[in-house]
C-alpha cells in the first residue's frame, strides 16, 4: 500500500507491505526506527525493527537514500505526531545509497544546490510537495474545461509562424550545421531542410487554437511552449507549459468572467485537495501562502481600464524603479502596487495601448487601444494575458501590414477572417506562474521538474 493510505488506516494488526526510500534511521541497541517515504505524501511512516529479529548485515545497508521493501504489521503508534507505524518482520534492500556520497543527507539544503541535482530533488519534502501540487493543478485544469464543454485541442510544437511577432524562437532543423546548403545569394537554403522551409518551436498554440474555436466553439490547449529569450530571472523559463482557452462568441467581458472563475476554481481545488502539502509549504517557505490563496478565492476581481491604472500609479506618490507613463508596458512593481496596496484585490487590467500588444487583438473605436486584458495577482503580478481577438479581416490585415509581418507564414490565419469570421476571445495562463502562486515559491525554476534556462539544459 502507498504510505498516504497506510497513515489514514486504523486496521491495526493487519499484515502490510510498504516500499519506499529511507529518509533517516536511528535507534539503540535493541530497536531501529526507520523513516520511510514513497512520494505519495509529505509524511513518512515509521518502521520499527526489533534488532533481535534482524542480522547486522540486513540493517547495515539501510541508510539514508536507500530503497527498501518492508513486510510487517500495522500497529497503533505510541509516538507523538503519527497514528500508525509498521513493526517489521522482513526487510529487503532494493538499492543501497553510500552515506558518504549520497547528496541528500538529513540537513537543510539550499534551493540553488538542489537545482544542481534536479534528478534527486523530488525526493525532498519540498519538491515532493511541489510535484504533487503540480499534478493536482494539471488534473484540475482538464476537469474544469471538460466539465464546461470545452474540447482539448493538440496544437503543433513545430511551427513556421511566430504568434507573438517577437522573434524569440528556437530553430528546428536537420541540416548539417558544419555544412549548410546555401542559395545563390548566400543565405541558408531551407528548401533542403526536413520541412522544406525554416521552422521553429512554438511560442504559443493560440493561433491554431483560434482555428479550433471557430469550428468547435470552445477549446483549450495545454502543452509546452518555448521562448528563446535571454532572460535569466526568477520569472522566466525557456521551456514552460501554457493553458490557452479560445472561445467563439465571447467578448472581452465574457473572457474576463471565465478567467476569474477559472483561477478561483483552480486555487479552490488546491485548498481542498492539497491541504497537507500546502500547509507544509506554508510552514517551511511562505507563512502567508494559505491566507493569500484564500484572498483570491474570497474576493471579486477589480476591472480596471489601463488609462485609469496609469493615472492611479502616477498620483500614488510612490517612487517606482521604472517610471510609468501612458503607453508603457507595466512592470511587476506597478502591477503589484495596484493589487496589493491600492485595491487590495486581484485586478483585471483592460484596454491597453495597441502599440504594446500583439497584432491579433481587437482594436477599440478610439484607434489607440485594444481589447486586451491582464489578470494581476498579489506577489506575482501578471498571471494571465488575453484579449478579444480581431475578427474583421480588413483591420487584421492592415495591422499585419503595418507591422511588416510576413503574410506567407500566417495566410491561413488571415483566411479565417474571410470565411465565416465570428467574435471570439481567449487567454493564456502560464502553468509555472500559476504554480509559483499556489506553492509560494519565489523562483520559477523550482516549480518545474527540469528547468530550461539560458546556459542550462541539464538532465
Amino acid at each position: 500500500m502507498r504510505i498516504a493510505q497506510l497513515l489514514k488506516s486504523t486496521d491495526y494488526g493487519t499484515d502490510v507491505v510498504v516500499k519506499g526510500w529511507v529518509r533517516t534511521k536511528r535507534g539503540n541497541k535493541n530497536v531501529a526506527f526507520i523513516a520511510l517515504n514513497d512520494g505519495s505524501c509529505v509524511a513518512n511512516i515509521q518502521i520499527v525493527a526489533d534488532l533481535a529479529k534482524f542480522a547486522d548485515e540486513t540493517l547495515k545497508p539501510v541508510t539514508t537514500g536507500s530503497c527498501i521493501c518492508v513486510k510487517g504489521r500495522l500497529v497503533e503508534s505510541l509516538g507523538a505526531g503519527q497514528g500508525v507505524e509498521v513493526q517489521a518482520d522482513e526487510i529487503e534492500v532494493y538499492g543501497t545509497a553510500d552515506p558518504d556520497s549520497y547528496p541528500l543527507q538529513k540537513k537543510g539544503h539550499t534551493l540553488e544546490f538542489l537545482r544542481d541535482i534536479a534528478y534527486l530533488r523530488p525526493r525532498t519534502n519540498t519538491f515532493g510537495a511541489i510535484l504533487r501540487i503540480r499534478h493536482a493543478m494539471a488534473y484540475a485544469i482538464h476537469k474544469y474545461f471538460n466539465d464546461r464543454g470545452f474540447f482539448y485541442l493538440h496544437t503543433p510544437l513545430i511551427t513556421a509562424s511566430d504568434c507573438e511577432g517577437a522573434g524569440a524562437m528556437f530553430q528546428v532543423t536537420t541540416l548539417d550545421m558544419n555544412n549548410l546548403p546555401k542559395t545563390e545569394d548566400g543565405k541558408v537554403d531551407y528548401t533542403q531542410d526536413f520541412f522544406g522551409k525554416s521552422c521553429s518551436l512554438t511560442v504559443s498554440g493560440q493561433l491554431e487554437g483560434e482555428l479550433g474555436a471557430l469550428s468547435l466553439g470552445q477549446i483549450y490547449t495545454f502543452g509546452p511552449t518555448f521562448r528563446a529569450e535571454n532572460s535569466n530571472t526568477p520569472r522566466h523559463l525557456a521551456e514552460f507549459w501554457m493553458i490557452e482557452p479560445e472561445m467563439a462568441f465571447y467578448d472581452l467581458e465574457d473572457n474576463m468572467a471565465l478567467a476569474e472563475d477559472f483561477l478561483k476554481y483552480l486555487i479552490g481545488y488546491a485548498l481542498e485537495n492539497c491541504r497537507e502539502d500546502l500547509e507544509f509549504m506554508n510552514k517551511m517557505w511562505d507563512n502567508e501562502l494559505i491566507e493569500r490563496l484564500k484572498f483570491v478565492t474570497e474576493n471579486d476581481f477589480v476591472r480596471l481600464d489601463y488609462t485609469e491604472g496609469v493615472r492611479i500609479l502616477k498620483e500614488s506618490g510612490r517612487k517606482f524603479e521604472f517610471p510609468c507613463d501612458w503607453g508603457c508596458d507595466l512592470q511587476s512593481e506597478h502591477e503589484r502596487y495596484l493589487v496589493e496596496e491600492h485595491f487590495k484585490r486581484p485586478v483585471i487590467l483592460i484596454n491597453y495601448p495597441k502599440e504594446i500588444k500583439a497584432f491579433y487583438m481587437k482594436q477599440n473605436e478610439d484607434g489607440k487601444t485594444v481589447r486586451a486584458m491582464d489578470v494581476l495577482f498579489p506577489k506575482i503580478g501578471e498571471i494571465i494575458g488575453g484579449s478579444e481577438r480581431e475578427a474583421d479581416f480588413g483591420k487584421l490585415n492592415a495591422r499585419v501590414k503595418e507591422l511588416n509581418m510576413p503574410e506567407k507564414d500566417i495566410w491561413w490565419y488571415l483566411n479565417t477572417r474571410r470565411w465565416g469570421s465570428a467574435p471570439h476571445s481567449g487567454f493564456g495562463l502560464g502553468f509555472e506562474r500559476l504554480l509559483l502562486f499556489v506553492t509560494g515559491m519565489g523562483n520559477i525554476r523550482d516549480v518545474i521538474p527540469f528547468p530550461r534556462t539560458p546556459k542550462n539544459a541539464e538532465f
